[in-house]
């Protein structure tokens, strides 16, 4: 199997590894109207500031919760790279976070082991604001190949369904 540099194999990965982290802001109205208006959610509270503050009793414009969560997928994808893949990711959210905010994504190692061919990535992560004021804690499962193992099936249909017996057996 040929692995990319920048895509990691199981063989490289330790508990306690820290992910690159990704930052995004500071997310000012536009970056919340667009984002809102991308996935058809009109709730004005990420957009319409004076109904946010007088009606809602809020202090600020919202970050949206989808948002947060694809910010988080985008840091777990850009780490898996094109020869891992993003099994399932948690979410609580725990904290909101306003407009003019800049966020940082981050993900830290829990476990890595192997599950059949393949190896398993348990992660810790997370969204903090600039004070480090964390507000989306969650964990996430990611699977990578192994230095000497085949590549991830394209098709991870029947991938799963052999994941997942091995994890119930391992329980």
């Amino acid at each position: 199997m040929t692995t990319a540099p920048s895509c990691p194999v199981l063989d490289d990965i330790e508990a306690g590894q820290e992910l690159e982290p990704l930052t995004r802001g500071p997310l000012l109205p536009p970056h919340l109207m667009r984002w809102s208006a991308s996935i058809e959610n009109w709730h004005r509270i990420h957009y319409d500031r004076p109904y946010t503050v007088s009606h809602e009793g809020l202090p600020d414009l919202l970050v949206n919760g989808s948002w947060k969560q694809h910010f988080v997928l985008q840091l777990l994808r850009r780490w898996a790279g094109t020869s891992g893949w993003v099994w399932t990711v948690d979410f609580q959210f725990r904290a909101m976070n306003l407009v003019g905010e800049t966020l940082t994504a981050w993900g830290r190692v829990r476990s890595a082991s192997t599950v059949g061919e393949f190896g398993l990535v348990e992660l810790d992560t997370g969204i903090v604001n600039a004070g480090g004021r964390e507000s989306t804690p969650g964990t996430a499962r990611v699977l990578l190949p192994r230095r000497d193992g085949p590549a991830l099936p394209a098709d991870k249909t029947a991938l799963l369904a052999e994941l997942a017996a091995l994890l119930r057996t391992d329980s």
